[in-house]
């Protein structure tokens, strides 16, 4: 279709709402973007093994599909489990970026995910926080690990004072993703949503002025950015400041199917 568009959808507080349910108006507008022969994909922080349910859930295939804040991008291929392979896979060395938190925050848990999609970590995480596949280990062994992300929690921390201290270390290319308690994460530097989007973007041969990307949380604001310099950046009606100042364009919260509003025009 010539006048195809590059639909990016977050998940949590964008298309899911905070309980993990999703809504009627939302799958209905999903599918009629889908069908108008737009290319409607996902863009999450989520790993893959938590990624792949909801695609199915919204009766989606797309072509790719962006994982992990950007470190991790499927491709489509019916010969491989669930249907899709990785085909960009990015990882760091995560020792100087665990030693250097674990000096400012002694008593925060520390997750690491590898490139198959497992954590490993230490402390205490939620259920489900760490998706399917987690084991529990020694500090030491998330230093060796070949990563795709870092994930700090620290209940004993206010959001606020939390990111100060994030902050004052001068991370590069910290993504905040607030849920439950004061929660961090790190991707691969000059890694993100936009990085992965923009290859996308690339081999689909989409122009920059037919993107469309919306999301909610401060790790949706480099792809909002990224969308709005030609194209649209939606966020939604309870996104923070800075991720709506990142958006050329506001849709309403999650809760009133901001997603299904915005995907009218489609």
């Amino acid at each position: 279709m010539p006048d195809r568009w590059l639909i990016a959808l977050d998940i949590d507080g964008t298309v899911l709402h905070e309980d993990g349910t999703l809504s009627d108006a939302v799958i209905a507008a999903v599918g009629s973007a889908r069908d108008a022969g737009h290319e409607v994909m996902l863009a999450t922080g989520r790993s893959v093994a938590m990624t792949l349910p909801v695609l199915e859930r919204l009766g989606l295939a797309p072509e790719y599909v962006v994982c992990s804040n950007g470190a991790i991008t499927l491709k489509r291929d019916e010969s491989a489990h669930h249907g899709y392979r990785r085909e960009f896979v990015v990882t760091f060395d995560p020792s100087e970026v665990l030693t250097t938190i674990r000096a400012n925050l002694e008593t925060a848990n520390y997750a690491v995910e590898d490139e198959e999609g497992k954590y490993l970590f230490t402390g205490s995480f939620p259920d489900g926080a760490l998706g399917v596949v987690s084991e529990k280990v020694e500090f030491d062994e998330l230093l060796i690990t070949h990563a795709t992300r870092v994930v700090v929690i620290s209940p004993e921390h206010k959001i606020d004072d939390f990111l100060s201290v994030v902050s004052r270390m001068g991370l590069h290319k910290v993504s905040y993703n607030v849920g439950w308690t004061a929660w961090l994460d790190i991707a691969p530097d000059g890694v993100n949503k936009s990085t992965a989007l923009e290859r996308v973007r690339s081999l689909l041969e989409v122009p920059r002025t037919r993107v469309l990307a919306i999301g909610d949380g401060r790790n949706d604001i480099d792809m909002l950015e990224w969308a709005s310099a030609e194209g649209r950046g939606i966020a939604m009606g309870q996104a923070p400041e800075e991720v709506v100042a990142a958006a050329n364009e506001t849709t309403a919260s999650d809760l009133d199917d901001g997603v299904a509003k915005a995907l009218a025009s489609f």
